[in-house]
């Protein structure tokens, strides 16, 4: 056994040695070939062995020498009949064109000693697969014979360059068509567009094969014509799992994932293209988790993962869920499965870098661009600058928005963003000047900086020079100074800005008629409100909310807790903020026991957790209706510990009554214990004290607040003229103020 393995060893030393020797030769030869400058001082020894004669040939053809190269071919390859010799040059001539050697394929067509009509075909695709329309269409006029792979080719090349009045005079002169050629018609039509020509053409083909439906089907899909893909669907006998694809990715595009899985479940054959489709769909309409369950359900099957449709997708998810540890195993296991050999066009790396940017793991983004400015294209920079701002490092997105030679406007405009939302309002000016070439998008994010730094009036004097520039506003951009004009009650401007936005932009979309809808509310004109609400052709949950704040402000409960159950009719959850609405309208209305009918709804029905503002929405609710009592026996059976809020909101009820003193004594104490400073806290009890005169209390009282120097926050008002904001403090001389503000006006 032991002299059979060392034989064994020996028998494959001596092998791998011969192969060197022969490699050694064969390299030696090409090189003598290589340094010729004559072709006739080429030596000839091994002119049998094709790999040498084909890299031979090619030089021969780079270099112009037709005698030598077709002699080169009768040399090489004059083994087998004619048709064979035929067979092997046309199969050369067709490598050369898909590797773009054009110039080379076509050398070699010349010299060729013969040839037939398959080579003169793929002499042809090789000058349309290259984009070279004229020489093939010149080429194409040329040749001795042409049958319908020929017509059908130069229909093909032409609705590929978007020149479907050629195609068409192509298609019309054929004297022979076959379903390839109706179906190439078709086809080219779809691409450029011409939909209703296309189901023109598709009607007329005599005889359609499932390629002609899929063409059909998949050109309407691709448009979002859903209806008519799903009435040709419908009227085909035979599907394959191409048609069943075009479909569900229709329907995924269009937003409608309930359709595309219903079909998908139903598909009696699925590929890694139909999975791939699926899990896509769900990533890209935002159901990210549907998107990795079904992952693994294809694990589980037959069907192996695409290497880089599939995992951008999952990529994407892992995103959208937060979910960085199964982000990095499904990182690990492209590194494991080679991922960089299937990424060829740079999408997959991109995917990567954004997931790792939305996590925040910028040094994981970073090493997936393995530190290379060349791989920094707009959407990996745009991803990383993003992801440096949401992780509050700022000067690394300077650095790396520094350091990139071009940068486009996504960038400049995600950097001023992330400065404003930092409070540094004086750089992201600076960078707002310097911008190059700055759109409506990039206005927009600068206003609402100003309104997130609450800057009103700068945001609206920036949204004049927004318009004199000439750029017109987005919807975001009127949704922002609505929002604005709401939260200081600028009503007339309010108003005017809707008057302009009528003016300029006739399509609403949802956001901006929520933000509508609460700028009434918040301005005091309810009405306007409801009345905006009520021709919402849709409302999402934030409609709804809106409108019974709206309400419940206004002190009008019984129709706030209207639209709260028509809210229920129409199938909607609330949340939070819904009972926060409903318990504040119950509050103003001294509705106790509907308070409390919805506060144990909150928790028993729909499994919400309260938070402070529920509790302080109780406490008011009791302590309005007298029941102070109540209100503290409520506050220490909380399952949190109250917080100076609830204190302070208790103190609060105990003078609105007066006479509840004990209680409030207990509850400013606890108050005190967690702020010593709360001005309104010493007030409330001062007037508890005095209007049940206790009057030694408030003078003890009140000197402890001049000790711990308690003063309390006097109150303002203010009014906007001319752009101004004019504000006005109590215990202030207003005379001058007054004189001032008339002359505006």
């Amino acid at each position: 056994m032991l002299l059979h393995h060392h034989s064994s060893i020996l028998q494959r030393l001596m092998l791998a040695s011969s192969l060197r020797f022969r490699r050694f030769k064969y390299q030696y030869h090409y090189q003598c070939y290589c340094s010729c400058t004559n072709p006739s001082q080429a030596p000839v020894a091994f002119t049998a062995k094709t790999v040498c004669n084909e890299s031979l040939l090619f030089r021969y053809l780079t270099k112009g020498w037709h005698h030598e190269a077709r002699n080169l071919l009768l040399q090489s390859f004059s083994a087998g009949d004619l048709h064979a010799r035929v067979v092997r040059w046309t199969s050369l001539l067709t490598n050369y064109t898909r590797k773009g050697h054009v110039f080379e394929a076509r050398m070699l067509f010349d010299v060729m000693p013969h040839r037939n009509i398959v080579t003169c075909n793929a002499m042809l695709s090789g000058y349309l697969q290259s984009g070279m329309l004229d020489e093939a269409r010149w080429f194409f006029e040329s040749m001795p014979e042409r049958n319908v792979v020929s017509w059908t080719a130069m229909l093909g090349g032409y609705a590929d360059a978007g020149r479907v009045e050629d195609a068409r005079r192509v298609f019309d002169v054929m004297p022979e068509r076959n379903v390839v050629s109706w179906n190439a018609m078709v086809g080219g039509l779809v691409r450029n567009g011409d939909l209703e020509g296309a189901r023109m053409v598709f009607e007329q083909t005599p005889c359609r094969n499932v390629v002609s439906w899929n063409v059909m089907i998949a050109g309407y899909a691709e448009n979002g014509a859903m209806d008519e893909a799903r009435a040709l669907f419908d009227q085909m006998e035979f599907r394959n799992v191409i048609t069943w694809t075009s479909m569900i990715s229709g329907y995924c595009r269009a937003g409608n994932v309930e359709a595309a899985y219903g079909l998908f479940r139903t598909m009696p054959e699925k590929n890694v293209v139909s999975w791939t489709a699926m899990i896509g769909g769900f990533a890209w309409n935002g159901f990210y988790e549907e998107a990795l369950l079904l992952f693994l359900q294809m694990s589980l099957s037959d069907s192996k993962p695409n290497g880089e449709e599939t995992f951008i997708s999952l990529a994407y998810a892992c995103a959208g869920l937060s979910f960085p540890y199964l982000g990095r195993q499904l990182h690990a296991q492209l590194i494991v499965n080679g991922w960089k050999l299937d990424d060829y066009d740079g999408r997959l790396r991109r995917s990567l870098v954004r997931m790792y940017s939305v996590f925040g793991l910028m040094d994981y983004a970073s090493n997936v661009l393995e530190g290379n400015l060349n791989n920094f294209d707009d959407q990996s920079l745009n991803s990383m600058i993003n992801g440096y701002v949401q992780a509050g490092q700022l000067e690394k997105a300077q650095e790396l928005f520094d350091t990139v030679p071009i940068r486009n406007k996504i960038a400049w405009t995600c950097m001023i963003s992330g400065y404003l939302s930092a409070g540094q309002v004086f750089k992201a000016c600076d960078l707002f000047d310097s911008m190059p070439d700055r759109d409506s998008i990039a206005w927009t994010s600068m206003i609402s900086g100003y309104v997130q730094n609450e800057l009103i009036a700068e945001a609206i004097s920036l949204f004049g020079e927004m318009m004199a520039h000439g750029f017109s506003p987005l919807n975001g951009t009127f949704a922002v100074l609505f929002g604005a004009m709401g939260s200081v009650a600028y009503l007339d401007q309010g108003r005017q800005l809707h008057g302009m936005q009528v003016k300029t932009i006739y399509e609403y979309d949802l956001i901006l008629e929520n933000s509508l809808v609460s700028m009434y509310a918040k301005c005091g004109e309810i009405d306007d409100s409801y009345r905006i609400f009520s021709n919402m052709a849709y409302r999402d949950k934030i409609s709804w909310n809106s409108m019974i704040m709206g309400l419940s402000d206004h002190g009008r409960a019984s129709e706030a807790l209207t639209v709260y159950e028509t809210m229920l009719e129409f199938g909607l959850y609330p949340d939070t903020v819904t009972f926060l609405g409903v318990l504040t309208a119950c509050a103003h209305a001294g509705l106790v026991n509907k308070g409390w009918e919805l506060f144990n709804s909150m928790v028993n029905s729909y499994g919400l957790q309260p938070g402070f503002d529920h509790y302080i929405s109780i406490i008011n609710l009791l302590g309005r209706a007298g029941k102070v009592k109540d209100a503290e026996e409520f506050v220490l059976r909380l399952p949190v510990e109250p917080n100076h809020a609830i204190w302070g909101a208790l103190v609060g009820v105990c003078g609105l009554s007066k006479t509840d003193a004990d209680v409030a004594s207990r509850a400013t104490k606890r108050l005190l214990e967690l702020d010593p400073l709360n001005a309104p806290g010493h007030v409330a009890l001062c007037n508890i004290y005095a209007a049940n005169d206790r009057h030694i209390e408030v003078t003890s009282l009140r000197k402890e607040m001049r000790i711990k120097g308690v003063r309390k926050a006097p109150g303002c008002s203010w009014i906007l003229v001319k752009g101004r904001v004019h504000v006005f403090s109590s215990g202030d001389r207003l005379e001058p103020h007054v004189e001032d503000i008339l002359l505006q006006i």
